[in-house]
């Protein structure tokens, strides 16, 4: 009985086992449903076009402002409450601690008032009260001239009658020569003093003062340079500094980012084995991404004529990483299409036939 029924249990496993698998391959062989895309792709709006990606950029182009001194920002007038905020040419934006320099600014002031008075008193020589003391020292030396001058020339005549020595009368020929070197001494030392200051002594004093002020001004100037200004008239577009940070002043900082956005600019890179193609002047339209059903119109603005490497990489198998792009420059015709900086388009440029 056993037997029987083992016999009969197994066909039965097997013919169930085969409409599963049966079952199993219609279930996937069926064809998958079409997928409909997330955005409509942009369509060609010209019969014969060049498809180029294009970025949103500012009239003025993106200017990065950095810092021309290091140091610790001090004051941030323009916080990353205020991005959007339009302000004009030499708006301060921020400013760097330059506490040190303010005082190094008050030594250099001193240094130049001490120069400057150098100066104004070697000019105003001679002291007028100083000639008067020189002058009388003078007279006193050309009296005395005179008193040994007298007792030389009794000496003379004495001696001639062996009234007085030899002896006697060397010394006073001696005493009226120091009188007479005396003389010239003080006469040498009032003429000079009534001539002023010496000419080489004006032109030092002259070199200090211009060295004195040169360092005032350039105290002066890097005060003004700790002071961070608006360089065009535009709109903050991003600030990526705070208060209190350090900023060093190496170059390639973006600490604010600004741009001129009354005309917004599309920069469009166009890759070399499209330049033959490509022609100055021609018209352009462009879609955001993901709004392929808006098309913006673009007028020609420039050509860049430096063929540069590409640097945005679409992610196709047949783009090449060493490809080399000639970048042209289209306006937003509507001023009032809402744009944003740094916005990736889809630009489409008309060819000529």
């Amino acid at each position: 009985m056993f037997r029987i029924i083992f016999r009969l249990t197994l066909p039965v496993l097997a013919i169930a086992m085969g409409l599963a698998g049966y079952w199993h391959v219609v279930q996937n062989s069926q064809s998958a449903q079409a997928i409909e895309p997330v955005t409509t792709p942009a369509r060609v709006p010209y019969q014969r076009t060049i498809a180029v990606a294009g970025l949103v950029e500012a009239r003025s182009e993106n200017v990065a402002i950095g810092s021309a001194l290091s140091g610790v920002v001090f004051e941030l007038y323009f916080p990353a409450e205020k991005v959007g905020q339009r302000v004009s040419q030499g708006t301060p934006l921020f400013k760097i601690d330059d506490r040190h320099l303010q005082a190094q600014l008050q030594v250099s002031k001193a240094r130049h008032e001490i120069a400057l008075q150098q100066l104004k008193k070697l000019q105003q020589l001679p002291r007028q009260e100083e000639l008067p003391p020189s002058l009388a020292a003078v007279q006193v030396a050309e009296e005395r001239v005179g008193k040994f001058r007298d007792k030389l020339e009794r000496a003379t005549s004495l001696i001639k009658n062996n009234t007085i020595t030899r002896e006697e009368y060397v010394e006073k020929e001696q005493e009226y020569k120091t009188a007479v070197r005396e003389w010239e001494r003080v006469t040498a030392e009032y003429n000079l003093l009534k001539k002023g200051a010496w000419l080489p002594d004006l032109a030092i004093a002259q070199a200090t003062l211009s060295e004195a002020a040169a360092k005032v001004q350039e105290i002066e100037t890097e005060i003004q340079r700790a002071l961070v200004c608006a360089p065009i008239d535009g709109e903050l577009l991003q600030v990526n500094v705070r208060l209190g940070e350090q900023v060093s002043g190496q170059p390639g900082q973006s600490l604010i980012i600004m741009g001129d956005q009354s005309v917004k600019h599309v920069r469009v890179d166009i890759d070399e084995q499209d330049i033959p193609r490509y022609r100055t002047g021609t018209k352009a339209i462009a879609s955001p991404r993901g709004s392929s059903k808006l098309q913006i119109p673009l007028h020609f603005v420039r050509v860049e004529p430096y063929v540069i490497p590409k640097r945005s990489l679409t992610g196709d198998s047949t783009e090449r990483v060493d490809t080399r792009v000639l970048q042209a420059i289209y306006a937003v015709n509507n001023p009032e299409q809402s744009l944003y900086v740094g916005q990736q388009l889809d630009v489409f440029i008309e060819l000529p036939e």
